[in-house]
């Protein structure tokens, strides 16, 4: 039986903290930033976790359960 494999996207994209949550980074940052506030860039800095309705998915690609 060959070795279940986790998808390498979601291995770069996505971290366990400590207590067993996902964290995650905000989309929209890279580029196109002229035309957005310094509020919402600052907030898009900062990372946030995973909702509820995508954790099952997203432990599913990184196989841990």
């Amino acid at each position: 039986m060959p070795k279940m494999k986790t998808k390498s996207s979601a291995k770069k994209r996505f971290k366990l903290t400590g207590t067993g949550k996902i964290k995650r980074k905000h989309a929209f940052k890279s580029h196109i930033l002229t035309k957005k506030s310094k509020k919402r860039k600052l907030a898009l800095t900062h990372s946030t976790l995973v909702h509820d309705a995508d954790k099952k998915s997203i432990k599913l690609q990184l196989r841990l359960k």
